[in-house]
């Protein structure tokens, strides 16, 4: 059974950072891309940054370069976003995201887990 357990979330100050855990079970790095998603109250799900199946390549939102960035340990099955200047249209529930085997014809996934998200609040 797969299972992604986000943590690291909480109350900063604008500018100020925070980085958020993603610890993985029941899947393996080198098949999965691990994501990042957000949603804020009252607006759409926003992607918010991939690491590709294997580690090497990751892409993060336009909205957040420069100041986030993902990564991940394999040795710890768990996937990072790191997140600095951090403004308060970052406010979000942040999910961590695990896919694997992404059909072409139908634009989805065969495998498509979630967390249950990780509270990131931006305020004075």
């Amino acid at each position: 059974e797969v299972q992604l357990v986000e943590s690291g979330g909480g109350l900063v100050q604008p500018g100020g950072s925070l980085r958020l855990s993603c610890t993985a079970s029941g899947l393996n790095f080198r098949s999965w891309h691990m994501k990042w998603l957000r949603q804020a109250p009252g607006k759409a799900l926003e992607w918010v940054a991939i690491v590709y199946l294997g580690g090497d390549i990751t892409s993060v939102a336009d909205s957040v370069k420069g100041r986030f960035d993902i990564s991940q340990d394999k040795a710890k099955n768990t996937v990072y976003l790191g997140m600095s200047g951090l403004e308060p249209e970052d406010t979000a529930l942040y999910y961590c995201v695990g896919d694997k085997n992404y059909c072409p014809l139908t634009g989805t996934y065969d495998f498509d887990y979630w967390g249950q998200g990780t509270q990131v609040t931006v305020s004075p």
